[in-house]
């Protein structure tokens, strides 16, 4: 039997934790993938060091100077065109000969490359669920009218889509994310106002950027996750739950009409699922060993408490007003984790800034990508000035229907 032709990638943020794992995958499976193109920020060392072992023949650096770096070190193989800024991102997207771009920068500056990908008909391996929360409206029609695929890497999406699979949607009743609730789960709630960016920077079962670990703290993650889904399944919020499961194995359920539920399971590592997109729909043997269930293991589950996750709470909220709110909802967020990070504001100020972003930025619909960019830039504006202009970003607590 002949074997299928190897799947070209493009892989966005490939210095970051999504984008080594995703090498990890390709080491294992570079008979059936091959890396045709990367892009980051600004580690042009380490975009070098994967541009050698994958002899990866075009890359993007977004940042002028590390770019001027990388040119004067020389540190680049002859055979790659080093490129830079963001209209060398975008013609990256748009490589011929590339099949699938994965998506694995952080925040909403991959928006614009994934629009990109999806006009030039690449399938996208999407690990940026702010992309979809900030343009959803847009992502999905465009993905429809050039007939791409929009393959979750998430794991509580992909295990959504591994369970719904071959289903009829009219059996589907809801879904259910699973949350491990962060390093500060089971912490005292008199304490939070405490917590350092240093320790809100490490998860117990997940290695993630610092970014998306202060948000798995916050279960702002686990509210972008909500807006992800609504997108990517067409679910309205009250069919879409939140279970708290410290184990982080199960990693999302489908609930169907007749009360079966079913789970997609593995251990906590992102290669499973990035596997999975990327050989998608075929599969095979694993980066990494999966559960063995001749040892003894032990699977919690429980509700969120919502006073402990206001970030959760008004991930619902958002979803519920609509319009552009789930964008505001992101950019706060996004602002609010980088004055935390900068030890500009506290932990507990974090939902505070969110609440404040989205009562004070105006949230009606928007018809075009540039008045959606005009929002986003708006929210972060205000999300900013939290704290500088004698407001304090009152959090009220209505607890939404998160039940079916």
């Amino acid at each position: 039997m002949e074997s299928s032709p190897k799947k070209k990638l493009i892989l966005l943020g490939a210095t970051g934790s999504i984008g080594g794992s995703t090498l990890r995958v390709l080491r294992e499976h570079s008979d059936r993938i091959e890396l045709v193109g990367v892009a980051a920020n600004s580690n042009h060392a380490e975009l070098a060091t994967i541009c050698h072992e994958f002899k990866v023949p075009n890359a993007v650096l977004s940042d002028q100077s590390a770019y001027q770096a990388a040119e004067q070190a020389h540190s680049f193989p002859s055979e790659t065109q080093l490129s830079c800024g963001e209209t060398a991102l975008l013609e990256l997207c748009t490589l011929p000969e590339a099949d699938i771009v994965l998506i694995a920068v952080v925040g909403a500056c991959g928006l614009k490359p994934a629009l990109t990908a999806i006009e030039a008909g690449k399938d996208i391996a999407l690990a940026n669920k702010e992309l979809l929360v900030l343009g959803g409206a847009f992502v999905i029609e465009a993905a429809k009218r050039n007939h791409v695929r929009l393959l979750p890497t998430d794991s509580e999406h992909n295990a959504i889509f591994q369970c719904i699979e071959g289903h009829p949607r009219e059996h589907l009743d809801k879904l259910i994310l699973t949350a491990s609730g962060g390093q500060f789960r089971d912490r005292a709630a008199d304490t939070l106002a405490d917590v350092t960016p240093e320790e809100a920077t490490q998860h117990p079962n997940w290695s993630m950027g610092p970014k998306i670990t202060v948000d798995s703290a916050t279960m702002a993650n686990k509210g972008l996750e909500l807006i992800e889904a609504h997108w990517l399944f067409g679910l309205e919020p009250d069919r879409l739950e939140v279970v708290i499961h410290p184990q982080s194995i199960v990693h999302s359920f489908a609930q169907y009409i007749d009360g079966s539920i079913l789970a997609q399971l593995c251990p906590p590592s992102m290669t499973f699922a990035i596997q999975h997109c990327l050989l998608y729909p075929d599969r095979a043997s694993g980066t990494e060993k999966t559960l063995d269930f001749s040892e003894a293991m032990q699977l919690d589950f429980k509700a969120p408490d919502l006073d402990r996750y206001p970030c959760l709470l008004l991930a619902y909220e958002a979803m519920r007003t609509g319009g552009s709110s789930p964008a505001i909802y992101n950019a706060a967020n996004e602002i609010a984790v980088e004055r935390f990070l900068a030890k500009d504001i506290g932990y507990l100020e974090i939902p505070k800034v969110i609440a404040h972003t989205l009562q004070e930025t105006d949230a009606s619909a928007v018809d075009n990508l540039d008045a959606l960019l005009a929002v986003d830039a708006t929210a972060r504006q205000i999300a900013r000035n939290y704290g500088n202009d004698g407001n304090d970003g009152d959090v009220q607590h209505r607890t939404p229907n998160i039940e079916s």
